[in-house]
């Protein structure tokens, strides 16, 4: 079972639906996804397992959309993984040790990533700044955690990250990392309850460029340095997020300088239990907006 928002051909209404194999069966009383999230674990178990009154759809004949609508927002983890560390320091040759004391402090790196309409889907093009030299994808399991700070299912998060403005300073973050085009998340939510070793799964990455790949490589989340229920407590200490967040819990996969993404790569990450999430990349933000518009 997946937790899908997609659109039916020729509407621009968001739909919210659970999907079983290739069928969609629809959520009809549900407007947002968003509102899943006010539900405790259990009841949304419940919700779930209610049949739709709406009949079903087929996958192929609908238009798959961010999971992620209304009030939720998206959060991140940094360093998190001895390869994200390594790759910061490999940047930040003046701010090293920055990221070798965060990686064990008891503190963890969170930051903001996007606001929900800022979000691409599956199919949907990711950017890369024009002002940046040193660009990456960072594939990551994205934790869907409701508003009572359950963990309530799991998507894939695409990360996309300026390593050269990041390694030029560390205070430059929030312009390495949250930007128009930053942040692709789907393609669907996979529910907690059905992975039954979150720590067990399989990341792969693979960039293809001109048709050939131009970089792959395979991680798993048995090399993650902190718990997700760690994660989830330092975010919600003193804050709260009453239509749930999303939160990515940090890349283990980072191609090594000097790869960078170009214009019309094409990023695919795979990650067990979970699902495929495929994104083409443009550069500069003339050329993102045009997915928004």
């Amino acid at each position: 079972m997946h937790i899908l928002r997609y659109s039916l051909p020729g509407s621009p209404d968001a739909r919210v639906g659970v999907l079983d194999g290739d069928r969609i069966r629809e959520l009809p009383d549900v407007a947002e996804l968003a509102e899943l999230w006010t539900l405790r674990l259990d009841d949304l178990r419940e919700r779930l397992a209610r049949p739709g009154s709406h009949g079903d759809l087929a996958l192929a004949d609908v238009t798959i959309l961010p999971p992620v609508d209304g009030r939720t927002e998206v959060w991140a983890a940094g360093v998190t993984y001895e390869t994200s560390r390594e790759a910061r320091v490999e940047d930040s040759e003046r701010s090293a040790d920055i990221y070798q004391l965060v990686y064990n402090a008891p503190r963890p790196e969170l930051f903001f990533k996007s606001a929900a309409w800022r979000v691409t889907g599956p199919g949907q093009p990711i950017a890369i700044r024009g002002d940046s030299t040193l660009d990456v994808p960072e594939p990551e399991v994205a934790l869907i955690i409701n508003a009572y700070g359950q963990i309530t299912g799991y998507t894939i998060c695409d990360d996309v990250s300026s390593r050269s403005i990041e390694g030029e300073n560390p205070l430059y973050l929030p312009q390495a990392k949250t930007y128009l085009g930053s942040c692709a998340l789907g393609p669907y939510i996979r529910p907690a309850w059905e992975i039954p070793d979150p720590y067990d799964l399989t990341i792969d990455l693979s960039i293809i460029r001109s048709g050939q790949a131009a970089w792959t490589g395979t991680a798993s989340t048995s090399q993650l340095h902190r718990t997700y229920d760690e994660l989830t407590r330092w975010l919600l200490h003193s804050d709260i997020h009453p239509r749930g967040v999303i939160l990515s819990t940090g890349t283990c996969l980072v191609p090594p300088a000097p790869f960078t993404l170009e214009r019309d790569d094409l990023v695919r990450i795979d990650i067990t239990q979970i699902g495929t999430l495929t994104n083409p990349v443009v550069r500069g933000l003339d050329a993102i907006k045009t997915a928004f518009s």
